[in-house]
């Protein structure tokens, strides 16, 4: 029979974070407009900064980006398997001290939403979830089920309570304004049947029971019982969301996908800037959303083996602040505009009556009227061509798929479509190559005949249950007797992401799967000798599954193997045989991608081998590099294998994965500064297909090139949004509404060329790698750019005759395009390679 049960929502003391993170006693908690803090309804814009993808000495920098940027918010998951490794064993420090991260957060007068899940998918590798839980008696993961409530209960209950005894809830004095438990149940709560809905209903009174004091949300639940917030989750709620599911209950998007994540052998995923602002303002007018956050702000990297089945070691590094932590323009950029515009629409928005009404057959307008003098409109072209409509008795041009915003239903102060913020690109250096075969030392891993395995079935096992996550890798042997010589075929399926197959120690064949193709299979021809033979098949995973139901049910691993003859008339078929199994490498038991595992074994020259032999480690020291500009590994050349400095893992590489175009899935990983020392620090490489590691190289990352546009039928935003210089070199927003081109370089660098300058009809734009000259031009604009900007982090370039000579072109509607590199203030021009 279904069951109700509702509470009160308490109205408690909390606190305000200042502009300097100091704490101002007030209320939290919300009403059908918006979340209320200290007795103000409030617009939040929110970032995913997930704060084991980054590092502690990142963490600054990505907060204060982000809130230049107009966040008001960082938003993140916690991550169960990497708190608690074993049942009541907690870890909370480096990359996993989220008390250190919050309150970074807090010392920057942001506020935080805390996601605890405590199942959280996030291209997590099983989801977050610890593969412990996998050996509980009769668990089942994520529904009605006496086991899983215990452990899930009691990790919430953990990290609520570490929170507490910091203070760090908004209702202490903190900068914790909301919460969420469980994530996109709804995706699987069919699939549970009778045990799906009492779980939701358990799991929400669970968690309002801890008494935190902020609300709590589950996304993508439109059943979430009250108090429990529902959110929307995806890149189009503007047109998706169905809505509170209470009038009483705010709007509130909690992963607005600013890219795509990306997986070994897929092609990245690029959202635009305007698409992401249009669904925003969407959103805002006609959901009358007041909580979006940006999924993610910052990716970062899949560090070691955290990433899921397939995902690159990159992670979101499209975001606006991309996985190194550099601005990405226009993306940054022109959401920042996006917020400040409706930011100033906030009096109405929060208070006002709401009216929508058609301007045509595609286009909308939302507004918004509140006390006398407030009033604010979205004028909304749905169309793919653009439109002039009639607002008020004023024409409105919008361009196609757009949104004007009104902040006084008159003018126009921002457009989605219309992007005003500069563009940028990154390029590579190599600071050190790896190419003297004597700088490198080689270890081969050790190949187990079936008498050396440690243990022993009639059958074939279930990968992940018989390494518990402990290893990628698991040895599959066998050894039988063959009467006979010549040729035969071996034929192994497997469930697995990669195996490599061994007869008597010689490598016969390699296959793997796919994200959208879970199985993998080898054919191929082998010679077996006249007598015993032993055949070892190393099954791999790269990551775990990360969501869908009963997780705990999944299988991977080898299915089926067999050996024929030739003409496959005869056959054996191995499969319920006796196996012997080795969990992991002997290079992984040993860890001597560290300084004292290192020792353990006997390396040896690289030699002048031509044929590199699969799973060979590769062992090299190097000296950091002066600056701090991003380090790069660019392992273009190597197959697929692990990567660690000084002991610490990476992640994962998979080059020799090509997307369809023929290019490598990812080629950079991330080398953080902080994994350095100055000298002498120890890379290692395991590498299962044979990459050259002579080839590869270590780089800096760094932003070289910017660009900007003005357009004389493209005002920029109305006062107070027109970027100038202020007395502490940075820009501020000043009167003035003529159109300019503004360039900046990052902190450190300068202009040091102008590629491209153009007074008159350029055609191309920033988004164009080749921007041409047009009928129209001005000859003297290389002059007046260099003029203004050469040797200069921030530069601007009005649009207008009184800049330039003359007017090339009367009559005509006129732009200026400029094409700028930046360089460190210390260095001649780096020779580079754009990425």
């Amino acid at each position: 029979m279904a069951w109700q049960f509702c509470w009160v929502v308490l109205v408690v003391v909390v606190a305000v974070i200042g502009e300097n993170g100091r704490s101002i006693r007030g209320d939290v908690t919300y009403d059908g407009r918006s979340l209320i803090i200290d007795g103000e309804r409030r617009i939040l814009f929110s970032g995913s900064i997930h704060y084991p993808r980054s590092t502690p000495e990142m963490w600054p920098s990505l907060i204060a980006k982000a809130k230049e940027g107009g966040v008001d918010v960082i938003q993140t998951y916690v991550f169960w398997n990497q708190h608690e490794p074993q049942p009541s064993q907690y870890n909370f420090e480096g990359r996993l001290d989220l008390v250190r991260f919050i309150k970074e957060i807090q010392a920057q007068g942001l506020y935080a939403t805390l996601r605890i899940g405590p199942f959280i998918e996030a291209e997590w590798t099983y989801g977050g979830l610890p593969f412990w839980l996998h050996d509980v008696k009769d668990i089942v993961y994520r529904s009605d089920n006496e086991p899983f409530k215990f452990y899930m209960q009691n990790f919430t209950t953990k990290i609520v309570n570490l929170m507490k005894s910091e203070n760090l809830y908004a209702s202490q004095g903190g900068p914790i304004i909301l919460s969420q438990i469980e994530n996109e149940y709804k995706n699987v709560e069919a699939a549970f049947h009778e045990k799906g809905p009492p779980y939701v209903l358990w799991a929400a009174k669970m968690a309002v029971g801890l008494q935190t004091g902020v609300p709590w949300v589950m996304c993508k639940q439109d059943d979430a019982p009250d108090p429990v917030i529902n959110s929307c989750n995806g890149m189009r709620c503007g047109e998706t969301f169905a809505g509170p599911n209470s009038r009483n209950k705010p709007a509130v998007w909690t992963e607005n996908w600013t890219s795509f994540y990306q997986v070994f052998g897929g092609k990245p995923y690029i959202r635009s800037a305007e698409d992401i602002a249009f669904h925003v303002a969407l959103f805002v007018a006609a959901k009358k959303g007041s909580y979006v956050n940006y999924y993610m702000y910052h990716g970062g990297t899949n560090f070691g083996r955290t990433g899921s089945a397939y995902v690159t070691t990159s992670y979101y590094d499209q975001a606006p602040l991309d996985e190194y932590g550099l601005i990405r323009q226009p993306k940054w950029g022109h959401l920042k505009e996006l917020h400040a515009a409706i930011k100033f629409c906030s009096a109405p928005l929060l208070s006002g009556t709401y009216t929508n009404f058609s301007l045509g057959e595609s286009q909308e307008a939302h507004v918004f009227q509140g006390k006398p003098g407030e009033c604010a409109a979205f004028l909304v072209n749905n169309n793919s061509r653009s439109a002039t409509v009639k607002f008020q008795n004023q024409s409105y041009e919008l361009p196609k798929l757009s949104i004007s915003i009104l902040p006084d239903c008159q003018s126009e102060v921002f457009n989605t479509a219309k992007v005003s913020s500069q563009y940028n690109s990154r390029s590579t250096a190599p600071v050190t190559r790896f190419n003297s075969a004597e700088q490198w030392d080689t270890f081969q891993d050790v190949i187990p005949n079936f008498e050396e395995t440690s243990t022993r079935s009639d059958k074939l096992l279930e990968h992940m249950g018989t390494t518990k996550d402990k290893s990628d890798y698991l040895w599959y042997t066998f050894s039988f007797q063959y009467n006979s010589s010549g040729d035969n075929r071996l034929y192994v399926n497997s469930l697995g992401h990669v195996v490599h197959a061994f007869v008597n120690n010689l490598f016969v064949g390699s296959a793997h799967g796919s994200h959208d193709n879970g199985t993998c299979t080898i054919e191929t021809s082998i010679s077996l000798n006249n007598g015993m033979n032993n055949v070892s098949l190393l099954s791999v995973m790269v990551g775990l599954q990360d969501s869908g139901a009963y997780l705990e049910r999944r299988v991977t691993g080898l299915q089926k193997v067999m050996i024929q003859s030739k003409d496959k008339t005869v056959s054996q078929d191995f499969t319920n045989y006796s196996w012997g199994y080795n969990v992991g490498l002997l290079g992984e038991q040993l860890q001597i991608y560290n300084d004292e595992g290192s020792n353990k074994v006997q390396w040896s020259d690289i030699g002048n081998s031509t044929q590199p032999l699969p799973l060979t480690w590769y062992k090299t020291s190097f000296d950091a590099p002066s600056g701090d500009d991003p380090l790069v590994l660019n392992l273009g050349t190597m197959g697929k294998g692990e990567a660690w400095v000084n002991g610490q893992s990476i992640g994962r590489y998979w080059s020799s994965f090509l997307i369809p175009n023929g290019n490598s899935s990812q080629t950079l990983y991330h080398v953080p500064r902080s994994f350095l020392k100055s000298s002498g620090n120890l890379l290692v490489l395991l590498e299962e297909f044979g990459g050259d590691p002579l080839q590869i190289t270590l780089e800096t990352i760094s932003i070289s090139r910017v660009c900007g546009y003005a357009s004389e039928s493209h005002l920029p935003p109305v006062t107070p949004w027109v970027d100038l210089m202020n007395n502490k070199g940075r820009h501020t927003r000043q009167h003035d509404r003529r159109p300019r081109v503004q360039l900046e370089c990052p902190p450190g660098k300068v202009i040091s060329k102008i590629v491209f300058a153009s007074f008159g009809n350029p055609s191309g734009g920033c988004e164009s790698e080749n921007p041409i000259l047009g009928s129209c031009h001005s000859s003297n604009t290389r002059v007046v750019v260099e003029k203004a900007c050469l040797g200069k982090t921030f530069c601007s370039i009005s649009l207008s005759i009184g800049s330039f000579d003359r007017d090339p072109c009367p009559g005509i509607s006129k732009a200026i395009l400029v094409v700028a590199e930046c360089i460190s203030k210390d260095l001649d021009d780096p020779w580079s390679n754009l990425i």
